[in-house]
């Protein structure tokens, strides 16, 4: 096993996380600045006025996007399980 080999595995893995979790990471942030604007617009200071918006947002991001993120999650594990039978 080289390094380059233990890189390319912590890249592709690192690359997974990426896109599994950039959606949910997007939205939260675009739920959070609309948020931000409408309470700086209104001079409404309600702390827990983002949680529910941002939960909400979250959880249709989640229903929507879980195939794709099963989809990589699973073409990422029969990579590593394709991977071992090589390894010495």
């Amino acid at each position: 096993m080289t390094q380059e080999f233990v890189i390319g595995i912590a890249r592709n893995a690192f690359y997974t996380i990426l896109l599994v979790s950039a959606p949910v990471l997007v939205v939260s942030i675009v739920v959070g600045l609309i948020i931000s604007i409408f309470q700086a617009a209104t001079s409404i200071n309600e702390m827990t006025l983002t949680f529910v918006p941002k939960i909400i947002a979250i959880g249709v991001v989640l229903i929507l996007m879980l195939p794709f993120m099963m989809q990589k999650f699973i073409s990422f594990a029969q990579y590593i399980f394709n991977i071992i039978p090589t390894l010495r």
